[in-house]
């Protein structure tokens, strides 16, 4: 009987996930426009394929309670943000980059600097050491952990970038690109205190005449679960926010006005 419960259970559990909605299944390209051929192996894949939470769902802070505006969010992500106050706007972005590294055990390229400039890599944290901060002194030391590259030790290594980096750390990181160039993947970033971070998840494009329009995703403080933002410029376009021809100009999101300039991208 024991057995059979189980099994239940893992099979139950096995048709949630195979039922599950997804950022591309769910939010349908306006009407013309077609997302571009990716591999699923490929950053656009993963944010593509990011599950989310049933429709309706609320945007829940790190302490279980509701995201005081929940106009913002046009779907929710499914991933836990743990219970303490970390995972903010940069934090998220961060989150996904690495957690798209780990998951094809690029590990290697997991690495984040702290605000201070100490470069914190992934990879040597999983191989035992951890890192020791005293007021603006910081430093590896050798824990004896063993190796151990784990999801649980991955996680751990993230809050600990969480602490100590943020949006000006991870705005000297990543290198200007042109607005007109953006693509899935790329940042709106604007570091300092306060500094916000949203991340483009996806782009579709018009087969005749070439425009394109993208989503984007955040987290913003205190912490909270990352969703889909909501276009409060256009109603009629929203979620997807139309990409113009120039750089010139500003980025109205719910929550924060960008230059069209602040685009970034990671160094590949």
């Amino acid at each position: 009987m024991k057995y059979l419960l189980i099994y239940i259970e893992l099979l139950c559990t096995s048709l949630q996930l195979w039922g599950q909605e997804t950022v591309a299944t769910r939010i349908v390209p306006p009407t013309g426009y077609v997302r571009e051929a990716c591999s699923d192996h490929s950053f656009t894949g993963y944010l593509r394929n990011l599950p989310l939470m049933p429709k309706g769902s609320k945007v829940m802070l790190y302490n279980g309670k509701e995201k005081s505006n929940q106009s913002a969010a046009y779907a929710v992500i499914d991933m836990e943000i743990g219970n303490r106050d970390l995972q903010q706007c940069a934090d998220a972005v961060m989150r996904l980059r690495a957690e798209y590294l780990w998951k094809h055990k690029r590990y290697g390229e997991i690495k984040f600097n702290f605000t201070n400039g100490f470069p914190a890599g992934y990879k040597k944290w999983a191989e035992g050491n951890r890192i020791k901060v005293s007021g603006n002194q910081v430093q590896w030391y050798a824990a004896g952990k063993g190796v151990d590259y784990s999801y649980k030790t991955f996680r751990n290594y993230l809050d600990m970038v969480f602490m100590y980096a943020g949006t000006a750390s991870l705005s000297r990181e990543l290198q200007a690109v042109s607005y007109t160039s953006l693509q899935p993947g790329d940042v709106f970033i604007k570091g300092g205190s306060p500094g916000h971070a949203v991340i483009v998840v996806d782009v579709a494009v018009h087969p005749a005449t070439k425009k394109k329009v993208f989503l984007l995703a955040q987290s913003y403080m205190p912490a909270q679960q990352i969703h889909i933002l909501v276009n409060p410029v256009s109603r009629s376009l929203s979620p997807w926010y139309e990409l113009a021809e120039t750089d010139a100009g500003k980025l109205y999101t719910p929550e924060w006005i960008f230059s069209r300039k602040d685009l970034k991208r990671f160094k590949e």
